[in-house]
């Protein structure tokens, strides 16, 4: 059918990685029945996912392995990926999960976090329209647990893929306050300043990092951040 404007919906991309190749037949076919997925698949090797992303660029990397037992391997496959392919949207697809689990997983590039065995297979397709659209994709408690890692986190810069930082302090300290569950009124108040200077301060570094809302604020911040050392911290102290 055709959108109301009368142009065909975007077809999205996906290539699944999966080494259970029974469940990546089902998967890919229960997908292509869709119509809005154009889907291919391969081994959860990063070799593999490189080398088929050369010839055939997708959209969205579905990672569904058993792998989470083997963790450093995950970590290792998606930060491949993800400095291989920056752009490309990747989700984690999972029977269960931890608090280490989701927040490294989300720090080594992960977009979205699904779980297979409590969420119905018209969510995942959701998840990968939205995670395609820029949105990043988790439950409740997965937030809560990225918001618990920013809160007892050190000082950060948020650095761009270069590693350059991008923000100004005074911005800095905003970001640090909102990933405190601070909203804009008593940000306004610890930092001495009106509540619609914050909002244009907010909407200044949403631009500067492209995201959208306070949520991907959140997730950027903690994807992109690079620790100070002790020795950073003292010589940016004022004389």
């Amino acid at each position: 059918m055709s959108s109301p404007s009368g142009l065909s919906p975007e077809v999205v991309s996906v290539l699944v990685a999966d080494s259970n190749q029974t469940q990546s037949q089902l998967l890919c076919g229960a997908l292509r029945r869709q119509g809005a997925f154009k889907v291919a698949s391969c081994q959860s090797e990063l070799s593999e996912c490189l080398s088929i992303l050369e010839a055939d660029p997708a959209d969205v990397l579905l990672l569904a392995d058993g792998i989470t037992d083997h963790r450093e391997r995950l970590y290792e496959l998606l930060r491949g990926v993800h400095s291989g392919y920056p752009n490309l949207a990747i989700v984690l697809l999972l029977d269960n999960y931890d608090r280490e689990l989701v927040v490294n997983s989300l720090r080594a590039g992960a977009r979205g976090l699904f779980c297979l065995a409590s969420m119905p297979f018209k969510s995942l397709c959701r998840c990968i329209t939205s995670v395609h659209q820029g949105q990043y994709w988790t439950n409740t408690e997965q937030m809560r647990y990225v918001i618990d890692a920013l809160s007892i986190a050190p000082s950060i810069h948020l650095i761009n893929s270069r590693g350059l930082v991008v923000l100004t302090p005074r911005e800095e300290q905003t970001v640090h306050l909102v990933t405190e569950g601070l909203n804009n009124r008593e940000v306004a108040r610890e930092l001495n300043l009106k509540e619609n200077t914050v909002k244009k301060s907010l909407l200044r570094i949403y631009d500067k990092l492209g995201v959208s809302n306070r949520v991907e604020l959140v997730l950027y911040a903690l994807s992109h951040s690079q620790e100070r050392s002790p020795e950073q911290e003292r010589l940016e102290q004022p004389a």
